[in-house]
């Protein structure tokens, strides 16, 4: 068995190439961000081409590493593949898909409209499905790759007016659980992120509701929400060697409230 002078070696990227969808804001930018920090290349995933030009050019400035901006839509098989295919011109062969892009609708469920559910459905559910079938063969091939789905405590629990969210989520966690059987011989592991209330542009309007702002914290044992810096942490160690016999698994980043 190989084992590493330094555990701290199992960590770094270095020659790797991740491509992190919506990856222009939020959790994703800093998942972006902090893959850079370890050495990978990145390229940064979204719907508006500008947004995520920006994000790729500022990852590149502070990091020094080689960056790609890919617009498109991960509901559209043909937008997957063009994505794909520019970005590994661009970059190479992709090793680690991050799964980030996510959209919320909000409302009680027989308030919700079909396209509600439709859409969030598109984005969260199906388009993880789409990039990773479109990656997982070619990292099966080469032996090594990591899938990293972006969850959340909702594909665990329920919570009102959540509907096509939480059943978007409880669908992406079982749908790891499977790439995780299918692809484990092959060297690549399929492993999901769970965070909890994080202050991104999602929650919006919990932030700017008081009420509800503290009705959220005062179901979580550490007393506050998530800082954008601390998903890094868990992203780099899934991205990683260091994570060589983890698969199927789900890392919850929620502050203590699925303990409860």
């Amino acid at each position: 068995m190989t084992q590493s002078t330094n555990a701290l070696d199992a960590f770094k990227l270095n020659g790797r190439h991740a491509l992190v969808t919506g990856g222009s804001k939020g959790l994703g930018i800093i998942m972006a961000g902090a893959l850079a920090d370890a050495g990978a290349s990145v390229t940064v995933v979204s719907r508006t081409e500008s947004e995520c030009k920006q994000a790729a050019d500022e990852i590149a400035q502070r990091t020094g590493q080689e960056t790609y901006a890919a617009a498109g839509d991960v509901s559209q098989a043909r937008d997957v593949e063009r994505i794909i295919d520019q970005s590994q011109q661009a970059l190479g062969p992709i090793d680690i898909l991050i799964n980030n892009a996510g959209i919320n609708a909000r409302g009680p469920a027989h308030e919700l409209a079909e396209s509600d559910w439709d859409d969030v459905i598109a984005i969260n559910l199906k388009g993880p499905f789409l990039v990773a079938r479109a990656l997982g063969h070619e990292m099966c091939w080469r032996g090594w790759g990591r899938v990293i789905n972006i969850g959340s405590i909702l594909s665990v629990i329920g919570m009102q007016g959540r509907s096509p969210y939480a059943a978007s989520k409880g669908g992406l966690l079982n749908l790891t659980r499977v790439m995780a059987l299918e692809w484990a011989e092959h060297g690549v592991t399929a492993n999901a992120i769970c965070p909890g209330p994080f202050a991104t542009e999602m929650n919006k309007p919990l932030l700017d509701d008081p009420e509800k702002y503290q009705a959220f914290v005062a179901k979580i044992p550490m007393g506050r929400w998530g800082e954008l810096h601390e998903i890094a942490g868990a992203v780099l160690f899934l991205a990683s060697d260091a994570s060589s016999y983890v698969t199927g698994s789900a890392l919850y980043v929620d502050g203590g409230w699925t303990t409860q």
